[in-house]
């Protein structure tokens, strides 16, 4: 349980239920799911694989269907792999982040949501996500950069505020937010050149949301990476 804290995972079975509720604590995972996806291209070839890292439980699915993919989700937590199991992922592994048990070059497609965060050595996890990955294969990561803003937006706000699709308690630790910097030099050194962009909520969808008048909320793309921010690049 090294690459992922023991409790988080505890924490994850526990909820597995919720994956799909779309007003449960798991809820903004969809809507970033969903923004990760669209940066997803189209499979160049028959029969290519996208690995999708701590997928839980299989939040993207519905918006890779069509792309032509094969997908395989890998995560700690055993409930949350049979809710993906349930939601087109093919094969499933049971497995560390930082040591993957697939050979290098195996996928087209590496996806990393909303767990970099959750590491010991998220900079470990990229480097395996960049070994398993083909040379001209896509690498995409969302996560919380390791700002004072993004401790006050990601944990002050969005864990005691009493709202709808808010995290639990203790979701997050500050101290595992991941440095932008480092993370580009991570992922050049393993052969992708990373390019950022910030994430945040639609303003007019998530108003809705709060009312009660919507079920989901799109992310848009924004300059500013000090909170939510994806990076996308192309392994040389």
């Amino acid at each position: 349980m090294q690459q992922l804290r023991t409790d988080l995972i505890t924490d994850y079975d526990r909820l597995a239920a919720t994956w799909w509720d779309p007003r449960g604590p798991l809820a903004p995972l969809g809507w970033i799911a969903r923004a990760r996806a669209e940066h997803v291209p189209a499979a160049d070839r028959e029969g290519a694989r996208l690995l999708d890292l701590a997928c839980g439980g299989g939040l993207a699915a519905p918006h890779l269907a069509g792309k032509g993919y094969r997908l395989t989700g890998v995560d700690l937590s055993h409930l949350s792999l049979r809710e993906a199991a349930r939601h087109g992922y093919r094969d499933l592994a049971r497995a560390d982040l930082a040591q993957l048990p697939f050979a290098a070059g195996s996928f087209d497609v590496v996806t990393a949501g909303q767990c970099l965060e959750h590491v010991p050595d998220p900079y470990a996890a990229v480097a395996e996500a960049c070994r398993v990955l083909r040379p001209g294969g896509t690498l995409i990561v969302d996560t919380i950069a390791d700002t004072r803003l993004a401790r006050l937006v990601a944990i002050t706000l969005a864990e005691n505020l009493p709202l709808p699709g808010k995290p639990e308690r203790g979701t997050h630790d500050h101290r595992l937010f991941v440095n932008r910097a480092r993370l580009l030099r991570t992922a050049r050194a393993h052969g992708v050149e990373l390019r950022l962009l910030g994430l945040r909520p639609h303003l007019r969808e998530g108003l809705g949301y709060l009312a009660g008048r919507r079920e989901r909320v799109r992310m848009v793309p924004v300059k500013a990476t000090g909170v939510l921010f994806l990076g996308v690049g192309r392994k040389r």
